[in-house]
């Protein structure tokens, strides 16, 4: 067995498990191996199913002998962010407080996943209740590129385990940014899709009305083949839409050619770093045949990272009011703080928030009316040491600046794609993303894949 076997293309390791060039259980075994060799030091997994694991890729390896496929995740082990219900599995959200939390009942995205073949290692750590920071009690997972930097949040641990070849794809949640921070901090491709496009059901929540759920993978590609399998309505989720999913990973191939693809000429405070990623995506997506024009994001676009805490502070209280404040002792101080900023939210200024919202929706629905895609950093400062994050603070402006790029898109609720797009000096990966209309994954992944095609920043590991 090829010694880098874990890191394999989701794709090729499906192709190679459909072909019986290499079982479920082997591969299983494999990761569970690498898992108990890498991960006592990144911390990155919050439950090892490995049991588990092992009987349900000899189940499905029976199935492939028997001549059967349940499809394109048939055999690959992947893995889970631990606000995921499982059944008869602990899922705890990061959260102290619910550690002994065993439902009875998995989350539709995991019962997609299962049964479209994936086989779950396991339940990925996770900051408390998905916010900014991890319990106090719980070790946060360390990135696998250098261990004195960020991991992100809050998907932290889909972020580095995904990363380090612990899985071969891994579902993340984004409120404000918890899928592409840990993607662009960990060289990943990861997809926030349109707010609902994927079912929230059985997801703990930590604002219901800004929670996305989307894959965390090492390609476009791989993205498009999760999103294929976890979309589509639910009547367990009143708020997934009932649009038809489309075969992402079949129109992977569309390319970029005659498409206009907007930059902005009014961002600030962006990096050298970030600010090469940009030009380098500049320079792939022209030689691939798009247009690049100039655009201007609206007024209200940083007004919208001011309102996201505030916002999603009252949704979460709505979250936590079974425990909160009632337990408030058992909860760490970055989310207990949010909570508590909710609580003290008048009705007044909720309702001018929401205003603003609705009105920054519809001025980036009228700047994406104008381009086919727009191509946007991830953060203006491109990476971030974790002593550097915690001298910034967590004062309102210096989280907005943080957020500046990211929280609009979740207030908005497009669909973005973040991708690895460079290199800063000290060997950290730096991303960029890219934003659509809504429900136009399909473009967005296409263009991913076009950028890759040329590039291979998605093809480096990091150096454990």
């Amino acid at each position: 067995m090829p010694s880098d076997l874990h890191y394999l293309s989701l794709d090729e390791v499906a192709r190679r498990l459909k072909a019986r060039k290499l079982s479920s259980v082997e591969l299983t075994g494999a990761m569970l191996d690498r898992i108990g060799e890498i991960d006592p030091k990144l911390k990155s997994y919050a439950t090892l199913t490995a049991d588990r694991a092992l009987a349900d890729a000899a189940r499905l390896d029976a199935e492939t002998a028997a001549g059967t496929s349940r499809g394109p995740l048939h055999g690959v082990p992947i893995a889970v962010k631990d606000l995921c219900n499982t059944e008869g599995v602990a899922t705890a959200a990061g959260m102290a407080i619910h550690r002994a939390n065993v439902p009875s009942a998995d989350a539709t995205v995991v019962t997609r996943l299962k049964e479209a073949g994936a086989v779950i290692l396991g339940k990925l750590q996770m900051t408390e209740g998905a916010y900014g920071a991890h319990h106090p009690t719980i070790p946060a997972p360390l990135n696998p590129w250098n261990a004195a930097y960020w991991t992100g949040s809050s998907s932290s641990g889909s972020g580095a385990a995904t990363a380090a070849g612990l899985c071969f794809a891994s579902l993340g949640s984004d409120t404000g940014g918890s899928i592409r921070f840990p993607s662009t901090m960990n060289g990943l491709s990861g997809l926030k899709p349109t707010w609902g496009r994927v079912s929230r059901a059985g997801v703990f929540p930590l604002a219901e009305s800004l929670d996305h759920i989307g894959p965390m993978t090492r390609s476009a590609l791989d993205a498009a083949i999760v999103l294929g399998v976890i979309a589509g309505v639910d009547e367990a989720d009143p708020t997934a839409v009932s649009l038809p999913v489309p075969d992402y990973a079949a129109c992977i191939e569309a390319g970029v050619r005659g498409k206009r693809i907007g930059l902005a000429t009014n961002m600030h405070g962006i990096d050298a770093d970030a600010q090469r990623a940009l030009e380098g995506a500049v320079a792939a997506f022209r030689k691939a045949g798009a247009t690049i024009v100039d655009v201007v994001l609206p007024a209200s676009f940083d007004q919208g990272s001011r309102d996201w805490v505030p916002l999603c502070g009252i949704e979460a209280a709505v979250a936590h009011e079974a425990t909160y404040p009632s337990r408030a002792s058992e909860y760490g101080p970055v989310l207990s703080g949010l909570l508590d900023q909710g609580l003290r939210l008048s009705a007044t200024d909720l309702a001018k928030m929401q205003l603003r919202r609705a009105a920054l929706t519809g001025e980036l629905n009228k700047l994406l009316a104008s381009v086919d895609l727009l191509l946007m950093p991830v953060m203006a400062r491109a990476v971030w040491s974790t002593e550097a994050l915690l001298s910034a603070g967590r004062d309102p402006e210096a989280v907005a600046g943080r957020l500046r790029y990211t929280a609009p898109f979740d207030l908005s609720g497009h669909p973005t794609l973040t991708l690895p797009g460079g290199m800063t000096a000290d060997g950290m990966p730096v991303g960029f993303q890219i934003v659509a209309k809504a429900f136009d994954e399909g473009p967005i992944l296409a263009a991913g894949h076009a950028y890759q095609q040329q590039t291979d920043w998605h093809l480096k590991r990091p150096p454990l």
